[in-house]
């Protein structure tokens, strides 16, 4: 294994050889120079070298001015600078500078060691103990699925898989990570069977999940604050993975006090779960209440052109208190930047609803063209997108706008997706919906095993299309196709994120509340 070259900048090298000689010892090759001019010269002329250590007090160029140089043609290169002035300005010029560490002289060789170990071997370092100790928590997670998990640890076990898919995104260990996704299809396929058994008893159940249809009756109305403004933005489609993502983001702005999840209703689809979440009440009730309002999947139209209506229904029915409201919907840029340009008038409600489709458009892109399939290849690649996407989003100005107020902020969705990879054969007619994840119609006929059969849907909440209409759902990563063109068609959506049926990834959102800070 060849060893680390490391370019030492000091006009005073020779008072540094205790240093030297450490470093040569721990297997470290080192090129000293005296001056910022030479540094240049050897950086132009060796591309070996991994690190740069800088005294910023030579005589001629500068350490500071020497890292401006070196700047201009390597960008990546990590730099240490060294010094024996401890001025606030001159740490402030070098971070701004981008260097990598920075120490004040007298250095000792632990010191330096421990710098090298953080920028150069930091990576390799964090992946090997992160692969240890996912080895170590793989056997925890194998014995906990195969017991009988209750709702809060599936839960717990749930977010426990997503911090350790967060942590192995940072390691090239292609092997665990395969391991890990075999380990999240069979914690799927369990949590599958435990919804199967459960979920009928538990919507009539006061004990039982929160659902979407008491979402803002559990976690928003009591929690909303009397003092400032509440705004709650619903980001459709947003898996609590991608939530963890854009959370580092949020917080130079914000500070959590609480997470929440709650169960999504089934279908995990748009037009049943988010009507739920804004009416209070289940799809079937929606439908009794208000039969000018709701359509069924066979039906033309807009499934969610009534939220605004609902919402306002929804207040006026569970707050004792009048409360100032608004409700946004974003659509398309154009939607964003009008909420951007009006955002002090945010400031003047009590609550405003922000309801945002961006997700929900990225997943359904994906599936239609290639060049998003390329950039979200995988779950890794998926997350990166959103965070980018939000990084330089105009709801993330937005926010950042309002964060310069004091208000408390609600990140909540209404359902999830699944990346999905088995068929799953159905036969169907005509009138039956077209979503992969769940069917609703008449005369359905499919796998037993793969899904969860619902002969009456009023049972579990859902509106009855027909007299004879049953819904089906699918479990774990499945998918349904009709054998029609059925090669094609797997082809086509094998690899793509649905949602409808049943999954942690679908099912298990979050619901969480800040503060500006």
């Amino acid at each position: 294994m060849s060893k680390i070259k490391i370019l030492w900048a000091d006009d005073e090298i020779d008072l540094l050889k205790p240093q030297l000689f450490f470093l040569e010892k721990k297997g470290y090759q080192v090129v000293q120079v005296t001056n910022g001019h030479d540094a240049l010269e050897i950086l132009e002329n060796e591309i070996d070298i991994e690190c740069v250590f800088l005294d910023e007090s030579m005589p001629g160029l500068t350490g500071l001015e020497t890292l401006e140089k070196i700047r201009v043609f390597n960008k990546n290169i990590p730099i240490v600078m060294i010094t024996k002035n401890e001025a606030e300005d001159l740490m402030e010029q070098a971070i701004g500078a981008e260097i990598n560490d920075y120490l004040i002289k007298p250095v000792n060789p632990n010191q330096i060691l421990l710098s090298l170990k953080k920028i150069i071997d930091n990576k390799r370092l964090v992946s090997e103990k992160t692969a240890s100790d996912y080895q170590q928590e793989f056997r925890n997670i194998a014995m906990d699925l195969s017991g009988n998990l209750s709702r809060e640890e599936w839960t717990k076990m749930y977010q426990r898989l997503i911090d350790w898919e967060l942590k192995l995104d940072s390691s090239d260990n292609d092997q665990l990570k395969g391991i890990l996704d075999m380990q999240k299809k069979e914690a799927n396929n369990e949590f599958s069977k435990f919804v199967i058994k459960n979920y009928k008893n538990w919507l009539d159940d006061p004990e039982g999940p929160v659902f979407s249809h008491n979402l803002f009756k559990k976690f928003l109305f009591p929690n909303l604050a009397k003092d400032k403004s509440n705004v709650l933005i619903l980001f459709d489609n947003l898996r609590y993975d991608q939530w963890k993502i854009i959370e580092p983001i949020l917080l130079e702005d914000f500070r959590v006090l609480n997470e929440e999840t709650f169960y999504s209703i089934l279908p995990t689809a748009t037009q049943y779960s988010r009507n739920a979440i804004f009416a209070g009440m289940s799809p079937l009730e929606i439908q009794k209440h208000y039969e000018h309002i709701w359509l069924n999947d066979n039906e033309k139209g807009g499934k969610n052109q009534h939220e605004k209506e609902l919402l306002g229904e929804q207040i006026s029915n569970t707050l004792s208190e009048k409360i100032k409201w608004d409700y946004f919907k974003i659509r398309n840029i154009n939607d964003s930047k009008t909420i951007l340009e009006n955002i002090h008038n945010l400031l003047n409600n009590d609550l405003t609803v922000i309801v945002y489709n961006f997700i929900d458009m990225l997943s359904h892109a994906r599936t239609e063209m290639d060049v998003l399939k390329e950039l979200a290849s995988d779950e890794k690649a998926y997350r990166s997108l959103t965070r980018s996407w939000f990084l330089n989003s105009p709801i993330r100005a937005a926010l950042q706008t309002l964060a310069e107020k004091d208000i408390r902020l609600f990140i909540t969705t209404d359902h999830g997706t699944i990346r999905v990879a088995q068929p799953s054969r159905v036969l169907a007619d005509r009138e039956t919906s077209t979503n992969l994840r769940y069917k609703v119609g008449k005369n359905l006929r499919f796998e037993d095993s793969d899904v969860l059969s619902i002969d009456d849907p009023h049972v579990i909440g859902l509106p009855r299309p027909n007299i004879s209409s049953k819904f089906i759902f699918a479990t774990g990563d499945k998918f349904f196709l009709y054998p029609n063109s059925y090669a094609h068609y797997n082809r086509m959506y094998s690899d793509t994120f649905q949602h409808g049926g049943i999954s942690l990834e679908e099912m298990i959102c979050p619901f969480v509340i800040l503060d500006t800070k």
